[in-house]
This record gives C-alpha cells, sequence and structure tokens, in this order.
C-alpha cells in the first residue's frame, strides 16, 4: 500500500515510511507529506474520530463496530450480518474488517496456489506483501459459519507497492490502490505509538469464485491504523466492497 506509514513528524506534518513488518524483514521507502484531507463518506467520521485520544477512553472492539451500525442502515437496505450457508451470492456492497498485528510474508511462503489469481496481477509469494486477518462486518449472501469475532480470512497487502488480494470464503479478489490519499498527521497513541487516519479508494482487478461480478468494481476503505511502539502495524481497516 503506497501509502502506509510508520513513524510521524506532527511539526512537519510528514510521516516517515521507514519498515515494515517487524525484525529483519523490514524494508525502506519514503517520506509522504500528510496536509491532504481526502473526500469523506457518511462512515469516515464516526469511525475514525470515534476513537481518537482525548475523546475520552479507547472503545473497545465491539464499541467500535456497534458505531457504524447506524452508518449501515443509510449504506444497505437490510444491514444485518447473514452468514448464509446455501447459494451463497454477495450482496452488493459488503463489507470486511481488517483487523490485526501485520506479518510479512516471506519469499516462497504465501498460499501456494495464490489464491487461484493470476500471479500476473498479484504474487503473493514474491516477498514484498503483509497480511492480517479479515473479520465479517456486513457479508449477506457470503458462506460464512463464524461470527463477528472469528476471522474468516487473510488480507495481504503491499506496502512498498499498490496491490492487496483478499482471502475469503467463496473465492478471492486481487485490487490495486487507485488513488493514494495520505494519511492524517499520527495522534500519539500515549506509549510511544501512534494513530494513523485516513481513507483510500481501490479498483478490484480480479475476482473468483462467487465474486466474479465484483470484477472492475470499488473498494472504499476507511482506515485506522496503529503503528505501536514496536514498529508493528496493527491494522483497523472497514473495507466497503461494491460491483461500481
Amino acid at each position: 500500500m503506497q501509502c502506509s506509514v510508520l513513524q510521524s513528524n506532527a511539526a512537519e506534518n510528514v510521516l516517515d515510511i521507514s519498515s515494515i513488518g517487524s525484525g529483519a524483514d523490514s524494508r525502506s521507502t519514503s517520506k509522504l507529506k500528510t496536509n491532504e484531507r481526502t473526500p469523506s463518506m457518511i462512515t469516515n467520521d464516526a469511525l475514525i474520530n470515534q476513537s481518537k485520544p482525548g475523546n475520552g477512553p479507547e472503545p473497545t472492539n465491539k464499541q467500535r463496530r456497534a458505531l457504524i451500525g447506524g452508518a449501515l442502515v443509510a449504506l444497505f437496505s437490510s444491514p444485518r450480518r447473514v452468514m448464509a450457508q446455501g447459494n451463497a451470492v454477495p450482496q452488493d456492497p459488503f463489507v470486511f474488517l481488517l483487523k490485526g498485528v501485520y506479518q510479512s510474508v516471506v519469499k516462497g511462503q504465501g498460499p501456494t496456489d495464490n489464491l487461484g489469481l493470476s500471479r500476473a496481477i498479484v504474487d503473493l509469494n514474491d516477498g514484498t506483501y503483509s497480511k492480517t486477518q479479515i473479520y465479517p462486518v456486513h457479508i449477506e449472501g457470503i458462506p460464512c459459519g463464524s461470527n463477528e469475532d472469528t476471522a474468516i480470512g487473510n488480507f495481504f497487502v503491499q506496502f512498498s507497492g499498490s496491490l492487496c488480494a483478499y482471502q475469503v470464503p467463496g473465492g478471492a479478489l486481487a485490487m490495486q490502490f487507485a488513488t493514494c490519499w495520505n494519511f492524517e498527521p499520527g495522534v500519539p497513541d500515549g506509549l510511544g505509538g501512534y494513530y494513523l487516519n485516513g481513507t483510500f479508494e481501490l479498483t478490484i482487478l480480479e475476482a473468483t469464485g462467487i465474486y466474479r461480478s465484483f470484477r472492475g468494481g470499488h473498494n472504499h476503505m476507511v482506515d485506522r491504523l496503529h503503528q505501536l511502539a514496536d514498529g508493528n502495524l496493527d491494522e483497523y481497516c472497514f473495507c466497503f466492497i461494491s460491483r461500481r
């Protein structure tokens, strides 16, 4: 993800991208200015501002998810979480939550079948990807017997590139960051790390299984990335995926 960041310099409004992952697997990149604000959608402020330091105690994960309920009512005609077991056809749109600390994917140790995606589009074994987990939010029509606290798949992303992939029940999706909106200046977490807020727009390049009809569609990310004091990145990002 070209716009991902690791360190914040609030005095200059510059976020310094210095390393990704942990230990010897870190990679170097460059600096990004952060004085731009992205076009907002109805959920942005609710998802980002509600957990900024200084606004009271940090909400729990359940509280965070509860806050999107009202926004989902406006976005979906049926905002219920339905985890179908039968003949699954994803509703449009659907929403995933990316959550957890990123782990580097060592070269040659990615999914052996590349998730069924074309290696000409994404090669998850080339050593440029990191991954975290995917949780269900609003996934009507997607085969999943898990509850909202159980991971249902994996998210792979390039921090020094523009590609990513979703490994989810019923298929996989490959995407590219279409516009690179910068994060806002980092907000200190009081523990030596930073909260990094931003939005991203992605184009769906390839989709397999029950997601085939989403090829050429769109993904709007509302991201709250937590750079921990040890340099690791703890993701908390809602993904609104649609056919257009």
